[in-house]
């Protein structure tokens, strides 16, 4: 075995190996040299050469989205450790395990003028949850950071940052391991819950008549069929569901914007709830948010075993427990009570629907149009992410087949790196993945494309509708050259010189008939990752949207 002749990159790499951290994320760099020698000189270690730090934190974020175990982002020193910080950022708010490892100049070498040096102690110290300065010389100390950062990653499922100072010279190796680490055990987190912990709480709960559970970002098949059915059958109980929710029943509703964008006040008042329930990350409709702010529940009880946003105003109770865990001692002690609020929702969600359908039949090609045909067609049993701004705005508004997992960077809901956290989902997840995003997104991460890992089955839909057309459906639009400049940012590109340079099959589409057919193509395709070019008219998607909603009176 080969070993990096510098004491601290031995100790580095003997404990993640001993903690488990086997996908290794590297970026090229001399600083960081002996830990590269190492983790890929060793064939327990899976390493993966990712050249942009942005692309490759990303890429990083998906493998451990998909694993739910830490994976570890090695750097050189400089302004290359900066680039992790917008995946450190949504890892941090969509608690996903991650360790950056920087390398770094000695102590003595920061401030006085020596290239390619930074303050990179505590630099994502906002975002991190444990930052481990190392220091040069062997020791208990070092040991015990590095554990502990690695526990921490682990434990409350966020990023955590390792700081390693190595001195000239850097690619000496040796055959021999001069370190004997320490490694330590994780503390055991487990939190016991008891029936006792949630009768006051049923009590309350079985004297209301209306009750809302609002689900946001949630793993597939996190949640028990008996859970499921238990709030399903309770007529005092509205579920409201996201496409990120990952849980699906026939009587969930799963087009939020679509039921309560045509409310006017007294249809707000009758649908606000006396309590309201919560689980998973982030919620993408901004109407909801809107309404449960205005129309407060008495009651909102978050249930997550780390952390509860007080996302409404209005939190009265976090559950620091999983979902499973909660329901199974608080659904046994709930009862029935006679109400008519999942009946009333319920009818006007069917209403809603039948004109939903009657008004996508008759709308031009257009971005809605794509959602209403991409959607449907999608692979059983497939993989979706989706990226940020309109695209997962869309998607809410259509039905997706349960079969179907559903991911999107919803943390900081940024577009910044949607194409490479696919990209990295899609090498983690054995399933077939499809990528469906907007222009803006698309172009911002194409360096997502310089990577050598991409898997033959991956699909990207490109929607091109030549700039931000979210900004076209935000109030404040006005057609003019600042708003087509510095809000919409409007363009001309397109992906298919990109796609030949990266050697992705390309297609476009620009009609109906064109994308059913290129639709099919893309699938049926597996010698080679494939983009499926959507082009859509950009004078018209904001003005088919806004009508939606107007006709769903």
């Amino acid at each position: 075995m080969i070993y990096p002749k510098i004491p601290l990159a031995q100790s580095i790499i003997e404990i993640c190996l001993a903690k488990g951290i086997t996908n290794i994320i590297i970026s090229p760099g001399s600083r960081n040299a002996p830990l590269t020698i190492g983790f890929v000189s060793n064939p327990d270690f899976k390493c993966y050469s990712i050249a942009d730090e942005r692309a490759a934190a990303f890429f990083g974020l998906g493998i451990a989205q998909q694993t739910k175990q830490p994976v570890a982002l090695v750097c050189t020193s400089g302004s290359a450790l900066l680039n992790y910080y917008p995946a450190v950022a949504e890892a941090f708010y969509s608690q996903i395990p991650l360790i950056v490892i920087s390398a770094d100049r000695p102590q003595s070498k920061i401030d006085i003028g020596d290239g390619q040096t930074i303050r990179q102690e505590n630099v994502f110290a906002n975002h991190s949850l444990y930052n481990a300065n190392l220091n040069e010389i062997v020791s208990l100390e070092n040991d015990t950071k590095i554990n502990e950062a690695i526990a921490v990653a682990i434990a409350q499922k966020g990023p955590v940052h390792i700081n390693a100072p190595f001195e000239e010279p850097l690619y000496e190796t040796t055959t021999d391991l001069s370190v004997n680490v320490v490694i330590t055990a994780s503390a055991n987190d487990t939190k016991s819950f008891s029936n006792d912990e949630v009768v006051e709480f049923a009590n309350i709960w079985n004297k209301a008549t209306k009750k809302m559970v609002l689900v946001g970002v949630n793993d597939p098949d996190v949640i028990s069929e008996n859970s499921i059915e238990s709030l399903a059958s309770d007529e005092s109980v509205v579920v409201l569901t996201e496409t990120t929710s990952n849980l699906h029943h026939p009587t969930f509703i799963n087009t939020i914007d679509t039921l309560i964008t045509p409310f006017n006040n007294e249809d707000f008042e009758d649908f606000q709830p006396e309590i309201l329930v919560t689980f998973g990350g982030m919620i993408v409709s901004k109407r909801i948010k809107a309404f449960l702010r205005k129309y407060k529940p008495n009651h909102h009880w978050h249930i997550d075993s780390l952390r509860a946003y007080d996302t409404f105003d209005a939190l009265t109770k976090h559950f620091e427990v999983e979902p499973n865990v909660f329901f199974d001692a608080f659904l046994p002690l709930t009862k029935s009570v006679q109400s008519d609020y999942f009946k009333k929702l319920d009818n006007i969600n069917k209403v809603r629907k039948l004109k939903s359908k009657i008004y996508l039949d008759k709308i031009p090609f257009s971005d809605f149009k794509v959602f209403e045909k991409v959607i449907p067609s999608l692979p059983l049993n497939s993989q979706l992410q989706i990226s940020n701004s309109s695209a997962i705005r869309y998607a809410q508004l259509i039905d997706i087949h349960p079969s179907i997992e559903v991911y999107c960077n919803r943390g900081t809901s940024g577009i910044d790196g949607s194409t490479s956290t696919a990209i990295g989902a899609a090498v983690a997840n054995e399933k077939q993945t499809v990528f469906i995003t907007g222009d803006i997104s698309f172009l911002y991460d194409s360096n997502a494309l310089w990577n050598n890992y991409i898997p033959k089955n991956f699909k990207i839909i490109l929607i091109n509708n030549g700039g931000g057309g979210i900004f076209r459906i935000l109030p404040g639009h006005k057609e003019t050259a600042v708003f087509n400049t510095f809000f919409e940012t409007s363009h001309c590109l397109t992906a298919e010189h990109l796609a030949s340079m990266y050697g992705f099959d390309y297609a476009i589409a620009s009609d109906e008939l064109s994308l059913e057919k290129g639709l099919a193509n893309l699938y049926s395709q597996n010698e080679k990752p494939g983009i499926l070019e959507i082009f859509t008219p950009t004078l018209k998607n904001d003005s088919v949207l806004l009508q939606y909603f107007k006709e769903l009176l």
